[in-house]
């Protein structure tokens, strides 16, 4: 079992599940980033997904891209990436799995974002545009580091699809809660629950649920069929509102809706 794995099957066995919090690296800027992450995971985050700032972000919405594009203005760079993972990890004992599109690990070299991610104390990657099909070298890569490597599912995938998933995912499947693109809705789709289901049905025995899960009302409702909640945009809209200290209180209180009993 791997690290982020047995976080999340520590957190099911004591009668909850994982809040894993999403926030791109470099924003508002480098230190600020590094500080708003450990406040999250001070605050009751149990992963953290750090997002690498990419030109082409087709699965964000608005807020996250926003957010994305101020770092990348301000010159953000992988090695900039790299060195918050390091810094993060010296400093809280919570996973730190990457959240990159695959084109800038193609451009820095798998192998050497592989052995400098694992030297930087990183779990390993959630990749959303890349599907196992398309993977050889980063399975490769992460068969020699023991880095997770985290897939999506979508309520539009075959079953043969989900199992294709199941099977090359490492840590947890990520189940994509609705069609489109990342942001806080009202309600988490009903088709995550039947997402879920059928990632089990195929044998996943770990999977979280984004996209659109921003109160803990909604961390709750997930955590009822899921092993984890996935939270991005709320997060990242308590950053750039408030800066750290409101973003530590958004996590603290959607860490409530991990309570079931």
């Amino acid at each position: 079992m791997t690290g982020v794995a047995s976080v999340i099957a520590a957190r099911k066995a004591a009668g909850s599940g994982a809040l894993i919090g999403y926030l791109p690296a470099g924003f508002p800027d480098l230190r600020t980033s590094i500080e708003a992450a450990v406040a999250i995971a001070e605050n009751g985050v149990d992963v953290i997904e750090l997002g690498l700032p990419y030109s082409d972000p087709v699965m964000d919405g608005s807020v996250i891209q926003a957010a994305t594009l101020q770092a990348l203005n301000a010159g953000f760079r992988i090695r900039d990436g790299l060195d918050a993972v390091a810094e993060i990890t010296s400093r809280v004992n919570v996973p730190v799995l990457v959240m990159t599109y695959w084109n800038p690990v193609v451009q820095y070299g798998v192998d050497r974002f592989a052995d400098e991610l694992l030297a930087a104390g990183g779990a390993g990657l959630i990749t959303p545009d890349l599907i196992p099909d398309e993977a050889r070298d980063w399975l490769a890569a992460s068969e020699r580091t023991g880095l997770d490597r985290v897939f999506l599912a979508a309520p539009s995938s075959t079953d043969a699809r989900l199992a294709q998933a199941v099977a090359s995912s490492r840590g947890f499947v990520y189940a994509v809660s609705t069609m489109g693109i990342t942001g806080a809705r009202s309600d988490v789709d009903s088709a995550a629950k039947t997402l879920v289901a059928r990632l089990r049905a195929v044998g996943a025995t770990s999977t979280c649920v984004g996209l659109g899960i921003s109160t803990p009302e909604q961390v709750r409702e997930v955590l009822q069929y899921a092993d984890g909640a996935i939270v991005g945009s709320a997060l990242v809209k308590a950053l750039s509102d408030g800066g750290v200290p409101a973003v530590a209180a958004t996590a603290a209180r959607l860490a409530t809706g991990c309570t079931l009993s």
